[in-house]
């Protein structure tokens, strides 16, 4: 006899139907295993407290709570549970701390037990997880690796410019950048009248990061630029949106298209910066330093040494550095960019008062300058006021805990996940 499609749906020797009372059951007994693993949950030393928070459902936690806004949502949300409060996403209880006392003792005062990051899972597909960024290490050798990535940036940094009119390379790349977009921009008015103020900002933040990590200067029609803009924009769209695999473990098994976008970009992107890596290889000068791929090279074979052998950088190791550097500069520089301008054009006053410093300390007839800054109070308190009031990046990278501690007279167990409001304090009257 022919099978029906909903016969079909059930495993042989099943009934084609279940009964109300076992599905309640099945229900009753999932919602008691749940309630049983909370309260297994490590038990708090005498003389503390958990942190407050709200009740949340079974699998879901809080998120219907916090699905849309979700910094607003814990901004009012912390205005009844206090600046140490507990939320669950998923499964998965989250630590978020709100105002800038309690945010300072944590990452201050207290940093060496909130510096670790979470064991998300996807993270571990951003540098195929080793990302100085993202990895859940946060060991003795994950410090001395930071320290000569920061090294070799700060290294590059002061590079000699080959050009008078710039203090170091860093500072060319950008000036050179700065100037081809007011050039663009002007042309752009004349002919158009109106054109797409992100798109040209998003490309000459690209050229000014190619240039500091790979020593090169693309045209902007060129296609391995716009290759790289595009991987950035995906990774941006595809992270923006969340994965909810990181907090309801039982997902990573079903199938998810913005994952497999999300592995897929940071495949391509990971190839990429091999294949410069490797040039640079074959073509070091130890003498002639011209990026900051070079820069780590450099300070890789300083640090050849046997007693140095634990903080060696491999070939994959600056390749995840350089990912990081990119990652790192790529969108949110261009993002405060926007922001600026859009500022400055809604404020014209302030605009006029920033153009009046500029033209008194510095004139026309030179770029600004790195060593500018401290002659330039108000368009640096404009900058900071801007990072403040747009608070573009509401949150921080998630943090965790890498040992049982105490903060603010409740005790957090050791590899809490840790959100860091700083919409929040940005926006605390």
């Amino acid at each position: 006899p022919a099978v029906t499609p909903k016969a079909a749906m059930w495993p042989v020797g099943s009934p084609a139907a279940v009964s109300a009372s076992e599905a309640l059951l099945v229900a009753a007994t999932f919602c008691l295993v749940l309630l049983l693993l909370q309260r297994l949950r490590a038990a708090v030393p005498a003389g503390l407290r958990r942190p407050p928070g709200p009740r949340g459902y079974p699998v879901l936690g809080n998120v219907l709570e916090l699905r849309r806004d979700t910094h607003l949502a814990l901004t009012r949300l912390s205005r009844r549970y206090g600046d140490v409060m507990e939320v669950r996403i998923g499964t998965r209880p989250v630590l978020v701390l709100s105002g800038l006392d309690t945010i300072r003792q944590a990452l201050v005062k207290q940093g060496e037990d909130f510096m670790g990051r979470p064991d998300l899972y996807s993270f571990h597909y951003i540098s195929n997880g080793q990302s100085l960024a993202f990895s859940p290490d946060s060991g003795e050798v994950w410090k001395a690796r930071r320290r000569l990535a920061q090294s070799a940036l700060k290294s590059f940094s002061i590079a000699p410019s080959p050009t008078s009119s710039s203090s170091c390379l860093l500072e060319e790349h950008v000036s050179k950048e700065a100037e081809y977009l007011v050039t663009k921009f002007l042309q752009l008015m004349e002919e158009q009248q109106r054109f797409d103020l992100n798109q040209y900002l998003v490309v000459s933040v690209a050229n000014v990061i190619c240039a500091m990590c790979f020593g090169k200067r693309y045209e902007h029609e060129d296609q391995e630029l716009l290759s790289l803009v595009n991987m950035g924009n995906e990774f941006g769209e595809v992270a923006g949106s969340g994965h909810p695999a990181d907090f309801i473990p039982v997902l990573r098994y079903l199938p998810s298209r913005a994952m497999e976008l999300f592995k897929d970009i940071n495949r391509r992107f990971n190839a990429f910066v091999q294949n410069i890596v490797q040039e640079h290889y074959s073509t070091f000068d130890r003498e002639h330093i011209r990026d900051i791929t070079d820069s780590l090279i450099g300070h890789c074979q300083e640090n050849s040494a046997a007693e140095d052998a634990r903080v060696q950088l491999s070939n994959e190791k600056i390749i995840h550095i350089v990912n990081d550097l990119f990652g790192a500069g790529f969108d949110t520089v261009a993002t405060a960019l926007s922001w600026s301008l859009m500022y400055v054009a809604l404020y014209p006053d302030v605009q006029k008062k920033i153009q009046e410093e500029l033209d008194r300390t510095i004139g026309r007839e030179r770029r600004p300058r790195l060593s500018d800054r401290g002659t330039l109070p108000y368009t640096e308190a404009f900058i900071l006021e801007m990072f403040r009031h747009s608070s573009f990046l509401p949150f921080a990278i998630p943090h965790s805990t890498t040992k049982a501690t105490v903060l603010n007279g409740y005790y957090i167990p050791k590899d809490t996940c840790v959100f860091i409001n700083q919409w929040q304090v940005n926006h605390d009257e």
